[in-house]
């Protein structure tokens, strides 16, 4: 009984732990260049759902975090401008990690595995679209 309690709120702590954390990083993201922020929000709102859903429905009711965490959540929505703010990242990480004296197999296979990532975040919907056919009638 009190191995279960304790387990309990062991695992929320570390959901509010990693929920804090992640909003965090994710704050320190709009004025730091480099440092992502999207993705630290998505992160802190998964997490916060898991073990803080007060946090949670504060995110989601922010005006400027909530619509893009709705938007992710409801149709996978990855906004034009953040896809060109990620792929300029990860640009300028594969071009600084091959002038460096990374090891060689690093600076090989750490471009493929971002362009993997280009790939998937370019495939992404930019914004909700909306399927009439309910409408139609035959």
């Amino acid at each position: 009984m009190v191995k279960d309690i304790m387990w309990h709120y062991s695992r929320m702590l570390c959901w509010r732990a990693l929920a804090i954390v992640s909003l965090a990083l994710g704050l320190l993201g709009i004025p730091l260049p480099g440092l992502p922020t999207v993705p630290f929000i998505l992160l802190s709102a998964w997490s916060s759902g898991k073990g803080w859903p007060a946090l949670e429905q504060r995110l989601l009711a922010h005006p400027q975090l909530g619509p893009p965490i709705l938007a992710w959540r409801q149709n996978g929505v990855v906004p034009r401008r953040a896809k060109y703010l990620a792929t300029g990242m990860m640009l300028l990480s594969v071009v600084l990690l091959q002038l460096s004296q990374a090891p060689l197999l690093l600076r090989l296979l750490l471009p493929c595995f971002l362009l993997l990532v280009a790939i998937w975040l370019w495939r992404r919907p930019e914004h909700v679209t909306q399927d009439n056919n309910y409408d139609k009638t035959d």
